[in-house]
């Protein structure tokens, strides 16, 4: 029988302020509880989205869940550890909600892996690099520079890369990662540093990835794809953490840096594809019950769980290679305009993060080191100063976080805290997460209102379909200032860097 709001509604409870608890008995079968952090405004987005979800099911309709019963849906999976986590940025997702991490211990061979847990776009992730050219120097120049990145760059739907790539060499990358790119020229040694398990998961194998996937992969490396994903040319607007940002060569408002955020394309797509058809026969084999039928699974250390976890560790590499090759496009733009060389504009990588990846990863669990699968689906890893997995150069600091504004409101770098290890496995927000549907957007905004609401910021864009802008608006998303102060005040991660967008390339 259908619960009423106020019925699911005693299943949630506010603990302290920006965090909420998901009891036991909210779904079926519940090995654990869930968590969510919000802000009164994300609260009451969360609260409405699960009250039409009532309503909708009241009247005999389908339509998605809400993410608060996608967070406790995962809170039902074997194996699972501590809480299903869900960052302020959460909306409802494939299986997991966008926004949704969860740990599963490696010791328990009931565990599972769940490609829903990362999604289709294995290795979504965001890139930042500094220059040391400030706005004035850029804005003479602000529409040659948008321009020569759009030329550079390939975007949009079914685009085709830059980077001359054969079947076998696709192969080297998909196990190498950005070794791959650094041996062919396309990084710079120093971008491995700062980058998510320095650019290439070591598990990776391409032999459990199929001709389908490497037959889309292989034309689209060094594109930048569509959606959501895109370049934009920042300015560094506030600074909240002096030394952090020191650390990060970011000393001055007023600095410009380059955001890239892309993934591994139609690779990673049938990468997840491929791997669902798996899951679903070995959840019969092994009689694994879910409460939704795309949390498909595995257990880990089953066959189909460890191809999977090979297979999406190539994928990952791919992204990595794609965003150093577009990184490296990028410098040729830079450089065309400015006629300095890339090293001369100090055009170094601060960070790489990845937002859909899964990872065996060592935590402290009541007092006891273990080791567990950490699903991070539209979540980012915040790891503390002086974790051993961070580059010396932010030891000190916590790892630089980097947090995607939606197109033409801003970006933020956080960095990682030991609150945030306790609290999330050490996992935060990754964007500003959506608050519409793609149809009801494209419904609801005009992408010529878009366009000129842009012009009137002052910020350039280049986009290959105009008319999908209105996707990608940011009346589309939640807030991110909502975000990143929920996720700061919590204590999971804290604001270093705000950066605004003075040029925006979009597929």
């Amino acid at each position: 029988m259908t619960r009423t709001f106020e019925e699911e509604r005693q299943f949630l409870e506010k603990i302290e302020n920006n965090v909420w608890r998901i009891k036991k008995g909210f779904v079926p079968n519940m090995q654990v509880e869930g968590v969510f952090y919000v802000n009164r405004h994300l609260e009451q987005l969360m609260m409405d989205e699960l009250r039409n979800h009532v309503r909708m099911q009241s009247s005999g309709m389908g339509g998605f869940l809400p993410a608060v019963k996608q967070i406790a849906n995962v809170a039902s999976l074997p194996g699972i550890i501590g809480k299903s986590v869900g960052l302020p940025d959460i909306h409802s997702g494939y299986g997991f909600a966008i926004g949704n991490m969860a740990a599963f211990d490696m010791d328990d061979p009931k565990s599972v892996v769940s490609p829903g847990g990362v999604g289709f776009d294995i290795n979504c992730g965001v890139r930042l690099l500094r220059t040391r050219l400030m706005e004035e120097d850029v804005q003479p120049k602000k529409e040659s520079l948008c321009q020569a990145v759009f030329d550079h760059i390939p975007v949009g739907v079914g685009s085709k890369g830059m980077i001359p790539m054969n079947a076998r060499e696709l192969e080297e990358a998909l196990e190498m990662g950005m070794d791959w790119s650094l041996r062919e020229g396309y990084a710079w040694a120093e971008d491995k540093e700062h980058c998510e398990e320095y650019g290439r998961m070591l598990n990776a194998d391409s032999s459990k990835v199929s001709d389908r996937a490497k037959k889309r992969g292989l034309p689209q490396l060094g594109t930048l794809g569509a959606g959501n994903h895109y370049t934009e040319v920042q300015v560094v607007d506030e600074i909240y953490n002096k030394f952090a940002a020191s650390k990060m060569g970011i000393d001055r408002t007023g600095q410009v840096c380059v955001m890239i955020h892309s993934g591994s394309r139609g690779f990673g797509h049938q990468v997840a594809t491929d791997a669902l058809v798996q899951m679903e026969k070995a959840m019969n084999r092994d009689n694994i019950v879910v409460n939704d039928r795309q949390l498909a699974c595995a257990h880990i250390g089953s066959l189909e769980g460890q191809n999977y976890l090979k297979g999406m560790a190539a994928a990952a590499n791919y992204a990595w290679v794609n965003r150093s090759s577009m990184t490296f496009l990028c410098r040729q733009a830079f450089s065309k305009v400015f006629h300095e060389s890339p090293d001369d504009l100090d055009m170094h990588v601060i960070y790489d993060v990845s937002h859909n990846i899964a990872k065996m990863e060592q935590h402290m669990v009541d007092g006891r080191e273990k080791t567990l699968l950490v699903h991070r689906k539209g979540s980012t890893r915040a790891f503390p100063p002086h974790h051993p997995l961070i580059s010396v150069d932010y030891q000190l600091t916590g790892q630089p976080v980097l947090i995607g504004g939606t197109m033409g409101t801003c970006s933020y770098v956080l960095t990682g805290t030991e609150q945030g290890m306790n609290q999330t496995f050490g996992t935060t927000c990754h964007g500003a997460g959506r608050a519409l549907s793609r149809s009801k957007s494209r419904r609801n905004i005009s992408y010529e209102q878009v366009l000129a609401d842009l012009d009137n910021k002052g910020i350039s864009i280049r986009v290959a379909s105009p008319k999908l802008v209105m996707e990608e608006a940011p009346e589309s998303y939640k807030c991110v200032d909502d975000v990143v102060n929920t996720c700061d005040s919590v204590g999971i991660s804290k604001k270093c860097i705000k950066l605004r967008p003075i040029a925006v390339i979009k597929g």
